[in-house]
């Protein structure tokens, strides 16, 4: 069973929470490749393992149920990154060869994936502290400072997060990452002065973490947000197409700020 793959400026958002501590069935980790093995057994805390492996192990499902292939099958490669030309910009697919693009963000506790058909970043992030926020306001784009600079009181760190997130999830869509100045690019509250030709979209994710995607697209965007359920990541678990269905209205949303 197959999932029908994004088109005409649609976006697919997963949302994959941690899998379970001590769950009697875990992620599928037979469908990682030999790498993602070796990264997750350098994880010292076990929660965050978790979170790693779940959040590649439901990739690879999720490609695999866009594709028609066994997640086993699915193989990853980079493109060639913007600034330097070496092969370690945005994550592709490699085989099988569809026109098919994706992203994933995962930490503390939570992991997106989005899908499109057009380049795609995404980033879902903790609402850091007071502090932290502060320490890296210096290097933003100076609107972004001023606008941080005039948030009311008690609010910096959720604007911060907020901003950060959209940054980070276009800097994952260019294939830069965090190698192009934070400086060079404005993702603050005004949608019409950011970046031409790219769409970034505000996920609401529940009430501790912010996440964002872009698009590389000037029409508009539809996005929808489904949860993937931890069963699917297991051995011999249901497709994603089988078992998962939109989430309510009371639950999480995408919008345009």
């Amino acid at each position: 069973m197959t999932l029908p793959r994004p088109v005409d400026g649609a976006t697919h958002l997963w949302l994959l929470p941690r899998p379970p501590t001590g769950a009697a069935r875990g992620p599928d980790t037979a469908v990682l490749d030999a790498r993602e093995r070796r990264r997750a057994a350098e994880y010292r805390d076990e929660g965050a393992r978790l979170l790693y492996v779940g959040a590649h192990v439901g990739l690879r499902v999720l490609l695999g149920a866009y594709t028609g292939t066994d997640p086993r099958d699915v193989r990853l490669s980079r493109d060639a990154c913007p600034c330097c030309g070496e092969p370690h910009g945005r994550p592709v697919l490699a085989h099988p060869d569809v026109p098919l693009h994706f992203s994933l963000s995962h930490g503390d506790g939570l992991a997106l994936v989005g899908v499109a058909a057009v380049p795609i970043g995404v980033d879902v992030e903790r609402i850091p502290s007071h502090r932290t926020a502060r320490a890296c306001t210096a290097a933003l784009h100076p609107a972004e400072r001023a606008e941080l600079a005039a948030a009311p009181e008690g609010t910096y760190a959720t604007a911060f997060g907020r901003l950060w997130t959209r940054k980070e999830a276009y800097l994952k869509g260019l294939g830069t990452g965090l190698a192009r100045p934070l400086a060079a690019d404005y993702l603050g509250a005004d949608p019409a002065r950011r970046p031409d030709g790219w769409q970034v979209l505000d996920v609401a994710c529940g009430p501790d973490h912010h996440a964002s995607a872009a698009l590389r697209t000037a029409g508009p965007v539809r996005a929808s947000v489904r949860e993937l359920p931890s069963r699917c990541l297991e051995p011999d678990g249901p497709s994603p197409a089988a078992v998962a269905g939109p989430v309510p209205p009371s639950g999480h949303s995408a919008s345009r700020p």
